[in-house]
């Protein structure tokens, strides 16, 4: 997997020392380096970013200020010479906050520390956490991890690449396929359709063409009606 990363800093050697030392470490991928947090902003608007390497002491607006008001934040690593402003990083959640001059050595060790916090997000999103009635699972969705909890779960309805997943207060659409999604929820759900998942604790009534999920309809396809035995 290549993390692609954006560099920010108003003076041009201290840019091109990470866009150097990124060069290094395989799979990372520079996306672009900016001189200003206005000009990286119209990046971010308009690339995908998993890491940025954001100085704090910028004219016209702070490297802080402008992460602060990020309606997407990707992970951070901030950059400064100043070491009065190390609270605010790790305020703002930073991955690791290097003092310039920036060495390798160091360079590394905030690189590793962005790979352990990547590591473990991956667990938590292939993961469902067994805890009675609170089990979940992380869905993306515009490029956020967002928590669905199984008891809230209706059914899940297959759009090609993408699946619609009915809950008790929102609709979630996410791009995924229903068979992986089907791999990572639990034995209350049951797939009665190539196109359709239900949750079997929400079901209120059945034939042997459709189940009921109140006022809702869902077709059983020939191929899944052996699994009706969960109704008897």
């Amino acid at each position: 997997m290549k993390y692609r990363c954006l560099v920010i800093d108003d003076e041009p050697l201290a840019r091109e020392l990470v866009e150097t030392y990124l060069e290094k470490i395989p799979n990372f991928e520079l996306v672009a380096s900016c001189a200003s947090a206005i000009e990286a902003s119209s990046i971010l608007t308009a690339e995908k970013v998993d890491l940025l390497f954001l100085d704090i002491e910028m004219p016209a607006l702070k490297g802080t200020d402008f992460f602060k008001n990020l309606v997407y934040k990707p992970q951070v690593i901030f950059t400064t010479a100043y070491r009065d402003y190390a609270v605010d990083g790790f305020e703002l959640n930073a991955v690791d906050y290097l003092l310039k001059p920036i060495f390798f050595e160091r360079f590394f060790s905030a690189i590793q520390k962005f790979l352990k916090q990547q590591k473990n997000l991956e667990n938590t999103d292939n993961i469902a956490v067994n805890n009675d009635k609170s089990k979940y699972i992380f869905v993306n969705k515009a490029k956020k991890q967002i928590k669905v909890v199984f008891d809230d779960i209706l059914y899940a309805e297959s759009l090609k690449d993408y699946i619609k997943i009915h809950l008790l207060e929102e609709t979630l659409t996410i791009k995924e396929s229903i068979s992986n999604f089907e791999k990572r929820i639990d034995d209350r759900f049951i797939r009665l359709h190539r196109s359709y998942i239900v949750n079997s604790e929400k079901i209120t009534a059945y034939t042997k063409n459709d189940v009921e999920i109140g006022r809702i309809e869902i077709p059983i396809g020939n191929g899944y009606k052996h699994n009706m035995h969960y109704f008897r």
